[in-house]
């Protein structure tokens, strides 16, 4: 922002005497003589600070900080008073203004004020705009690609996302589930409540069901205090329920009561808890074939099912992996501060290739890995798995398996900085087996 600053005063003798001050020390002021006339700038300039006047001809300068917050909210605003009043004063700082001075007594406190004030100015203004990249990069924006199956998906969730009613997302494992939930969460009207995901596959019977209800001290071994369950954490507000047909059956009885009524019972505890959430389930199984065969319960399977969402395979949304690509790929370069690379030609066709059997989660998986391992600021087959060359492409074709396998590990060994963890997670394996595998082809780390 640049250091703008509007005097709204009809005293125009003084107003032209503070501008002249404000203007030695560096400042672009601009005049008014009325609250009209002030507002009009305020829309048209980038004001960062406004000195008005609390008497003026057609408003009270103290309510009209009201007004210029409306207009522009990061703008500061200081009251000027011939006379003035402890009413006056906390009447204006109540409004927002950010600080009230009698003229002529405080005339010395004018440009230090100023400058804190626009110094506090220009830190609103860049929240301001923090918040709306961030806004706008909530919601179905999020949602990339322009292929007709997934618009499909988008406006059916658009339509269902103001309502509260209950959305079950079917698809493959990877599709996007989770990212289409909090979509519809950011476009409901409980998007500025809490969005709570859970992978209900991630825990065993006993835990999910203290993780989603709570429970109570004592209830269990290790119970030693109340714990608020997630159901609760996300009262107001929308729970995610991932992999719902990992579910036992005890657990869907109390779900189907809580989508009935709002109400379970913590473990431990004979009282009802009530909430009020919005439900977004997601399966990879077909719930229908599951009730038919007792796996799944048949009437929650109906309670779900009365707004179905398909997300489509990544297979089936052509021209759409170049685009989830080029986002990939500027995350990952950030990531590891490498420059956003080229793309040869050949690149995109292995990628347009191949069957993507795990869906987008296998793409940004796949272009992490090249990222890392891309020593040139282009992105070539040869830094592709060997499954997308049909077993014939690779530039170290020269050597025998296991010695690409050795300097493929000790390549993300190194990029990890020694970190095995985090070296497992990036090539796909467990923990024990990189061990192993380090002692095998005896990697040292520096």
């Amino acid at each position: 922002m640049k250091s703008n600053i509007l005097i709204i005063d009809d005293e125009v003798k003084l107003s032209a005497l503070l501008a002249r001050i404000l203007e030695m020390e560096g400042y672009h002021v601009s005049q008014a003589s009325t609250a009209k006339t002030g507002i009009r700038l305020l829309e048209i300039e980038d004001i960062s600070v406004v000195l008005c006047d609390v008497k003026l001809p057609d408003a009270n300068g103290v309510e009209l900080v009201k007004k210029i917050k409306q207009v522009k909210p990061w703008v500061e605003v200081i009251n000027l008073t011939a006379f003035g009043s402890i009413s006056d004063g906390v009447l204006a700082i109540k409004n927002g203004a950010f600080d009230y001075l009698t003229k002529g007594d405080d005339n010395e406190k004018i440009i230090p004020l100023v400058s804190k004030a626009l110094d506090k100015a220009n830190l609103q203004f860049r929240l301001n705009k923090l918040e709306q990249q961030i806004e706008e990069q909530r919601g179905f924006p999020i949602v990339l690609g322009q292929s007709p199956a997934i618009m499909e998906a988008v406006e059916l969730a658009k339509k269902v996302s103001k309502t509260d009613a209950t959305v079950l997302l079917l698809g493959e494992t990877g599709t996007g589930k989770e990212v289409f939930a909090e979509a519809i969460h950011q476009e409901s009207l409980r998007k500025d409540k809490p969005f709570v995901a859970v992978n209900c596959s991630a825990f065993s019977k006993e835990l999910l069901e203290s993780e989603l209800f709570g429970y109570k001290t004592g209830a269990f071994t290790g119970a030693v205090k109340d714990k608020k369950g997630l159901f609760e954490e996300a009262n107001g507000g929308t729970i995610f329920l991932d992999e719902l047909g990992e579910m036992s059956l005890d657990l869907q009885a109390k779900l189907l009561r809580v989508l009935e009524n709002g109400t379970f019972i913590k473990v431990g505890e004979t009282k009802m808890t009530k909430v009020d959430i919005r439900l977004i389930a997601a399966t990879n199984r077909d719930l229908q074939k599951e009730a038919e065969e007792n796996h799944f319960r048949l009437d929650l399977y109906y309670r779900l099912s009365g707004f179905s969402i398909v997300l489509p395979p990544l297979r089936e949304r052509s021209g759409d992996i170049e685009t989830l690509t080029h986002h990939f790929i500027k995350i990952y370069a950030a990531k590891v501060k490498k420059k956003v690379p080229e793309i040869d030609g050949r690149f995109f066709k292995l990628l347009n290739q191949h069957k993507w059997n795990g869906n987008i989660r296998e793409l940004k998986n796949v272009i992490e890995r090249v990222i890392i391992l891309m020593d040139e600021p282009i992105l070539t087959p040869k830094l592709l798995p060997y499954e997308f060359h049909n077993g014939g492409y690779f530039d170290l074709a020269a050597l025998d398996l296991d010695s690409v396998e050795k300097y493929h590990i000790n390549r993300i060994l190194k990029y990890a900085k020694g970190n095995k963890s985090e070296a497992a997670r990036i090539l796909g394996i467990g923990l024990a087996t990189l061990y192993r595998k380090i002692e095998e082809y005896h990697l040292l780390l520096n």
